[in-house]
């Protein structure tokens, strides 16, 4: 086989041009030689793991398990669940995707509907006329149980946890068969890609399925990386993975659709009502139904954008019409290297009386969710309603002020 480098005594008759194309075709060599050894490593490093799940999964060979996801799943919980779903479908096993709450941010159920994500709603009170014994196993993705309102009627009707998957940092002890729990993976999406690049699931460009999946784990690991530029290593890698079999113009539908009337105008008063201090953004937005929570996490992405703002924090009183229930939902957003929102919220909001934080985050986001208690419900007198909003606006203003700028001890309004 004939070389295209250049020979000792060539490179002495040839130019100088020569003698660099040379030299670039040697660099491209080792880049590549060395691009090849960290990707062999890297998936040399995936396998142990892989091959754990791959084991579980043979133990539970042919049954029928739900897994359950946050009550307002986003993107990195969706598709990652339906990765877990079509993996599980190699062991016949046959696996029902289910969450509590409700789809209400634009791109979530753009992703769903235009993907066909096989995911269900199921209501609370629905559950009564649901027979959970028929499920042998329950699988948590993207959550370890702490945001569904699901897992106690799991645990009441004694269905086993057989597999949780998660990205967050861990949430006290959990048991199960398979436990996979990395905070310092960006995506839960980026865990789920490396079972199938470890060959527990076989992409196939063909398949619409895989294609759509493979979509909707890209939008899982944009979403959850602030469009790749919070992204780490393994985040990166997965996303080049995926790049083989995704769709781009149908994310591009998803990430195009538009935001909704009550999403703008729960922007327009968090514009409003935002109090500035410390390059710190503090909103309310009032009252919000139920289907209308996810417009308090994008109020808070907008006032993020402000010039001399470098986080944002953004709550709301969520009114839940069905079982006439009110909770306070916030959101916060930062671009502050130093700012750890899940300590920061930790430190402002607290615990409640059983030892779990109102809140927690993970690199650049939080949120916190505090329920009301004996003053939850609907009210007809509209001057009650609104006390018992400013009650607590400003209690909750005055517990992130004590952080933000503990000299200020009162706060005006």
């Amino acid at each position: 086989m004939t070389s295209n480098l250049l020979t000792p005594l060539d490179r002495n008759n040839s130019t100088d041009s020569e003698v660099k194309a040379d030299a670039a075709v040697v660099d491209r060599h080792k880049e590549t030689a060395a691009l090849t050894f960290e990707r062999e490593s890297h998936a040399a490093s995936i396998r142990p793991i892989a091959e754990k799940l791959k084991q579980t999964l043979e133990r539970h060979r042919g049954e029928y398990q739900i897994v359950v996801i946050q009550d307002f799943p986003d993107p990195d919980a969706l598709s990652s669940a339906w990765a877990y779903q079509l993996i599980a479908q190699q062991y016949d096993i046959q696996c029902d995707i289910v969450y509590a709450g409700t789809l209400s941010h634009q791109e979530n159920i753009a992703l769903v509907k235009l993907t066909e994500l096989p995911a269900k709603r199921w209501g609370v009170q629905t559950l009564k006329d649901r027979d959970l014994s028929v499920y042998q196993g329950c699988v948590l993705v993207d959550s370890q149980g702490t945001t569904s309102q699901l897992i106690p009627l799991v645990k009441q009707a004694k269905i086993p946890f057989v597999v949780v998957i998660d990205h967050h940092t861990q949430q006290g002890e959990i048991e199960a068969e398979f436990i996979d729990v990395r905070p310092q993976i960006r995506a839960t999406a980026t865990i789920l890609t490396q079972y199938i690049q470890a060959g527990l699931l076989t992409f196939n460009s063909n398949n619409k399925a895989h294609v759509k999946c493979a979509t909707a784990l890209m939008h899982g690991v944009r979403s959850d990386t602030n469009g790749l530029l919070q992204a780490q290593e393994e985040d990166l890698l997965a996303a080049a993975y995926l790049s083989r079999f995704y769709d781009c113009q149908l994310l591009s539908a998803v990430l195009q659709s538009a935001r909704s009337r009550h999403v703008m105008d729960a922007i327009e008063r968090a514009l409003k009502n935002r109090k500035l201090k410390n390059n710190f953004s503090i909103a309310g937005v009032g009252y919000l139904r139920y289907d209308d929570r996810d417009a308090i996490p994008q109020a808070a992405d907008f006032l993020a954008t402000e010039e001399n703002v470098h986080t944002a924090v953004v709550y709301g009183i969520v009114h839940d019409e069905d079982n006439d229930i009110e909770v306070i939902i916030g959101s916060l957003r930062t671009t502050k290297l130093t700012l750890d929102p899940d300590e920061f919220l930790k430190q402002a909001l607290g615990k409640d009386s059983q030892g779990r934080y109102y809140g927690g985050g993970r690199n650049m986001a939080g949120g916190f969710e505090i329920p009301i208690g004996f003053l939850s419900g609907s009210n007809d007198n509209a001057e009650y309603t609104k006390l018992k909003w400013e009650v607590f606006d400003n209690q909750i203003k005055q517990k992130f002020l004590r952080l933000v700028n503990p000299d200020d001890k009162v706060i005006h309004t």
